[in-house]
């Protein structure tokens, strides 16, 4: 027999049964349960990412909702469990949902939530970070720093990028990118080129504008572009942030052919999802140009990094951290929670998932509503009119 998985009760008198594959940030997510008369059960066990055995032990013979995370395989079996243990709902603590198969929990009547509109400019911050750190060798400053090498200035060391003046490309103008693209035009006053399958008109207006300030105050206006082509994009920019969802038209979109078409001294920014990125290609770019560099949040096999990697001098590489400031986080678990609790008890679904700050304004209660559920329509969900 299994060894019993390791939870934390809260309200163990709950009547709706509630669990959490991993314990998540703050308490409000939990304390908000609590006052639905939700008993909350926390998975404390000691792993990374569970098993769906795992899940399905703590799924057990009645549960009402869970609340995963990206990093689980939610597909038949673990669907099948919920629904044979009476559950209606799932969150994902994410705004992504590729670990999910909707079409499989949409079958056995499962509402699927994620996490939209409250990482959007934590997510462009880290982008932006990333940048500058590439552009100005930081890392590698740093650890020069640390070895004790350094023994005096010199002109020649760590040589970097300057941004002002410079174009930053865009590849997907939605709200992580538009809000990455305004950081970095008003921050550092980069021209922009961006590629859209729409038009980021709000985006052309915000650049327009800040032209003209500048203009006015008798400064160079930056300037923005819509290309018609990703390679044009790849093709112009000095800085290149990747900023579009992982499907199949998206898989490997930037390959050996299309990293030969950038500058030599490019800077590639990948915030959105690993896959998007032939790391194997760019490994062998990174070590075949030398000046190009790369700051990566995402990877293709998360939690692994392509073979030579993780030695590339040129490469920063962080452990998909884009959403972790602690506002940001705290708003996805009590996001996540809400989705779960708003399906038990019969909420509609909230009619806007990116207008997000009625849910997280913790001296108000959040609207009765669930919200952000993607499969809302083919369950045939009421939308709440508020």
């Amino acid at each position: 027999m299994a060894k019993p998985v390791s939870i934390e009760v809260w309200n163990p008198n709950g009547k709706y049964r509630v669990v959490s594959t991993k314990p998540m940030p703050g308490t409000r997510w939990i304390n908000l349960l609590i006052q639905q008369d939700c008993r909350v059960e926390i998975c404390t066990q000691k792993k990374t990412i569970l098993s769906v055995e795992d899940i399905i032990q703590l799924i057990g013979d009645k549960c009402d909702g869970v609340i995963g995370q990206l990093t689980e395989d939610w597909g038949e079996e673990l669907f099948k469990a919920l629904s044979r243990a009476g559950g209606k709902a799932f969150s994902n603590m994410a705004v992504g949902y590729n670990n999910v198969d909707v079409n499989v929990a949409t079958k056995y009547g499962v509402a699927v939530g994620n996490t939209p509109g409250v990482l959007t400019e934590t997510t462009a911050e880290l982008a932006a970070s990333l940048t500058l750190a590439a552009a100005r060798r930081i890392v590698e400053a740093d650890e020069f720093m640390r070895a004790g090498l350094y023994d005096g200035w010199l002109p020649h060391l760590f040589v970097g990028n300057l941004l002002k003046g410079q174009t930053v490309g865009v590849i997907g103008a939605g709200r992580i990118g538009s809000a990455y693209a305004r950081m970095m035009v008003e921050g550092f006053k980069m021209n922009l080129i961006y590629f859209d399958l729409y038009q980021s008109t709000r985006l052309e207006k915000f650049v327009t504008a800040y032209g003209e300030f500048l203009k006015a105050n008798g400064e160079k206006p930056v300037t923005w572009k819509r290309a018609s082509s990703m390679d044009e994009v790849l093709q112009q920019a000095d800085i290149i942030s990747l900023h579009p969802v992982l499907d199949k038209t998206t898989y490997h979109l930037v390959n050996k052919e299309r990293l030969s078409k950038m500058k030599k001294e490019a800077i590639l920014i990948n915030c959105s999802r690993g896959p998007v990125i032939d790391e194997a290609a760019l490994v062998d770019h990174l070590r075949e140009n030398p000046m190009f560099r790369v700051g990566l949040d995402v990877f293709e096999d998360e939690p692994y990094m392509k073979p030579g990697l993780s030695e590339m001098k040129n490469a920063i590489v962080v452990p998909h951290i884009a959403s972790a400031s602690k506002w940001t986080r705290e708003g996805m678990a009590t996001l996540a929670a809400l989705n779960v609790l708003g399906k038990i008890k019969g909420y509609p679904i909230w009619f806007d998932a990116n207008r997000v700050e009625p849910f997280l304004n913790e001296n108000t209660p959040p609207p009765a509503a669930c919200p952000s559920i993607v499969n809302a329509k083919a369950l045939g969900l009421p939308v709440s009119k508020l």
